[in-house]
């Protein structure tokens, strides 16, 4: 079992920056690749960035390239995504995934990410 808890977001202006951790437990032995989402209003989430855990691979969605950046610190078991020069359209609440070879996804429950002024 895994367990992703996000923190990090909050409210910021237009053009700010924030930086979101998720803080990963459990078994991660299975575990090939952890991502962010987001949803805005609906049911649909958006992939905004993957990370292979060999780190051979590393993909961003096309609104966010160039402004935000995934990472990882592996000693402490903990992903990132650096935000830059958000935009209103960046409102979300995102959410760590973390994914086996198998298919098996684990989720996070969420923190929410405003821009506004």
């Amino acid at each position: 079992q895994v367990e992703l808890v996000e923190s990090g977001g909050g409210l910021v202006r237009p053009g700010g920056s924030l930086r979101l951790s998720c803080a990963a437990s459990g078994d991660l032995s299975s575990i090939c690749a952890m991502r962010w989402y987001r949803q805005a209003s609906g049911p649909q989430r958006e992939m905004v960035a993957t990370m292979t855990l060999s780190g051979t691979l590393i993909e961003y969605a096309d609104s966010v390239k160039g402004r935000f950046t995934i990472s990882r610190d592996n000693a402490k078991n903990t992903l990132y995504l650096e935000m830059n020069n958000l935009k209103p359209e960046d409102t979300a609440v995102y959410y760590c995934n973390a994914g086996e070879a198998a298919g098996y996804q684990y989720w996070g429950r969420g923190t929410q990410v405003t821009v506004a002024s």
